[in-house]
Formats: structure tokens, C-alpha cells, sequence
């Protein structure tokens, strides 16, 4: 009897993807802890690396060093914690809810579920470039005028529907939820004065309502 010979194993890409991408998760986990201990400049991609089980080779080659952690990190920050983008379900709200009051809830809640996990690291980013660093300088900016075209959106999206109040205009309210939305206002009341979440999000929705409806 002929016994059979045993070939080389046949390359599994995906198992290679998922080991890949597990990584990846577990980089950027670390690294954003470690951000939030010790800052931006006290944070190397050596401790990053270690911490997640990987060599600084590999954090270098999927992110380009500190700077693009960072952005992945505060990208990541926007998915919120549902398995739908809180950007998506933002607008199926914006298209569906039936009263200007029970949208500005919705969006109070969104910003609850969004905030804690967002503007920790928007704080990281504010505090990084106004120590001189002109790459999170850049990305500040970056992420501010994405926020703000974000809002002028949603402010579209409530004159689509008739929700504003008369003689609030689309870059008026886009300015307005572009303020309640702020790392700022989220350290102020959640990380200074203590305010649970729930309590921020209903704060921020008490807010839209007074001054952007009718």
C-alpha cells in the first residue's frame, strides 16, 4: 500500500486577515489606554507594541506611528457602541423621527453613548497640539472641520423637515450643535462635575430643543 504523502498546508488568507485585524484591535486598544494615562508625548509606540502583543514594526506599518493611531483611534470613537455606526442611525432618525422634540431625545442619546468614548481623545488631541505638536495640530483641525461639516448636515436634515425654529438658519444651528457637541462642554459637566452620561444626553437634548425649535 502506497502511504500518502503529506503536501505543504494550503495558505489560509483569511485566517491570516482575522489574526491580522485582531491585532490591529488590540493595538489600538492599548494605545488608547496608554494615551489617556500618560498623554501624547510620554506614550511611546515601543510600550504600545509590547502592551498589545506585537512588534513596533507592525503598529509603524498599519498606522505610520503615533499621529496615525491617534486618528484611528478618534475614527473609531464615532462608530459608538451599537453594531450600526452612530452616524447612520443618526439619520434614519433624522428621516423617520415624527416630532422636531422627539428627534432632539434621539439625538441627546446619541450624543450620551458617543461622547464618552470620543471626546477623551479629542481632549488628547487639543491638549497634544497646544504642547507644539504640529501633527495633532493638523488633526485637531481635521477633526473640527469634520465635526462641523457633520453638524451642517443634521442642521440640513432639520430644515428638510421643517423642525427648526423661524429665523434659526442652517448655519445657525449647525454652530449651535456643533457647541453642544464639544470635548469641552462633555469635560466640563461629565469629567469635572461628575454628571453621569444619561444626564449629559438629556442636557444636550433640553438644549437643541430650546434653541433650535419652534
Amino acid at each position: 500500500m502506497t502511504e500518502a504523502v503529506n503536501g505543504p498546508r494550503p495558505y489560509n488568507s483569511s485566517h491570516r486577515r482575522e489574526r491580522a485585524e485582531l491585532s490591529r484591535t488590540a493595538v489600538l486598544g492599548h494605545a488608547r489606554a496608554l494615551f489617556l494615562e500618560r498623554g501624547f508625548g510620554a506614550s511611546t509606540i515601543t510600550d504600545i507594541a509590547r502592551g498589545a502583543g506585537v512588534s513596533p514594526e507592525f503598529v509603524y506599518k498599519n498606522f505610520g506611528g503615533k499621529p496615525g493611531l491617534v486618528r484611528a483611534i478618534q475614527q473609531a470613537s464615532l462608530l459608538g457602541s451599537g453594531g450600526t455606526p452612530a452616524e447612520e442611525r443618526s439619520d434614519l432618525a433624522q428621516s423617520t423621527a415624527a416630532t422636531g422634540s422627539g428627534l432632539m431625545q434621539q439625538l441627546g442619546r446619541f450624543t450620551a453613548e458617543i461622547a464618552p468614548l470620543a471626546a477623551p481623545i479629542l481632549l488628547l488631541i487639543r491638549d497634544a497640539a497646544a504642547g507644539g505638536d504640529a501633527d495633532m495640530a493638523a488633526l485637531l483641525q481635521e477633526v473640527d472641520a469634520a465635526r462641523h461639516d457633520r453638524m451642517l448636515h443634521n442642521a440640513r436634515q432639520l430644515a428638510a423637515r421643517g423642525f427648526l425654529a423661524p429665523g434659526v438658519g442652517v448655519r445657525h444651528a449647525a454652530d449651535i450643535m456643533f457647541s453642544c457637541t464639544a470635548p469641552e462642554l462633555y469635560e466640563s459637566l461629565v469629567i469635572k462635575c461628575g454628571w453621569p452620561s444619561e444626564e449629559f444626553g438629556a442636557f444636550i437634548a433640553t438644549t437643541l430643543s430650546a434653541t433650535l425649535l419652534p
